[in-house]
């Protein structure tokens, strides 16, 4: 039996478009392969972390007087004011980093159910607020403030001064860079433990800036050395 010529192309465009269907599978395939690739990366953090020193010291100082006699309570905190004001100056302060707060006066008779008897009538109390970059000074007087104790001033809920660290813009950007290379070199590392050539940063961000007490116990408010902590996330895209 003869065979048609007219199958033969017929047969020859089919084997074509078999291969055709073929190849582009393959390329599809190849296409998936290199998009997959592209999507890989891995995320890491970088820390970086610097002590410092406080540069500013707030000193609160509450002192209390109480009586029957509105004008002779007042008349005690006046003298306790003076006594305070003298002690702040033989510490060294100057008059411009001392500031007076606001007098608290009570009538313990004027609240309602209180009691008539028991106890004074009225209690004044008055804060002076010491504001210094001299933290060292405060830290001095903080141990000195037995004497004005001795001198009759009843210092009420006192609770030490705030050391307060004001110059982070000054180190952020060499933490910004600590905390990055550290995140590059873990990222090297990943890298080359999975067989991959690390490529170029895919996204990174950047977590707030801690300040923490220096030795990991307290509270910062009130630790004169601290310690500057920031992490940095870093998303690096593999070859």
């Amino acid at each position: 039996m003869t065979s048609d010529s007219r199958l033969i192309p017929a047969a020859v465009f089919g084997g074509l478009l078999a291969i055709g269907l073929i190849g582009g599978g393959a390329l599809i395939g190849q296409g998936v392969v290199n998009a997959r690739a592209g999507d890989r990366s891995v995320t890491v953090r970088g820390l970086a972390e610097k002590d410092v020193k406080a540069d500013l010291a707030v000193l609160p100082i509450r002192f209390t007087a109480s009586g029957d006699v509105l004008s002779e309570v007042q008349a005690r905190i006046d003298g306790d004011l003076a006594i305070v004001r003298q002690f702040l100056k033989a510490q060294g302060y100057p008059e411009a980093s001392i500031d007076l707060g606001q007098l608290g006066v009570a009538d313990t008779r004027s609240r309602e159910y209180a009691s008539q008897t028991g106890g004074p009538r009225f209690i004044l109390t008055q804060t002076v607020i010491v504001r210094t970059n001299d933290v060292d000074r405060v830290q001095t007087t903080t141990r000195n403030l037995n004497d004005l104790v001795r001198q009759g001033v009843v210092l009420q809920d006192f609770q030490g001064p705030s050391y307060i660290f004001t110059k982070l813009d000054d180190v952020r950007p060499a933490m910004i860079a600590e905390a990055t290379a550290a995140a590059r070199t873990g990222a090297v590392q990943f890298a080359k433990d999975s067989g991959a050539p690390l490529g170029p940063i895919k996204s990174a961000g950047q977590g707030s800036f801690e300040i923490l007490p220096r030795d990991g116990f307290g509270d910062e408010a009130t630790s004169l050395n601290k310690k500057v902590r920031v992490v940095t996330t870093i998303s690096y895209r593999l070859k």
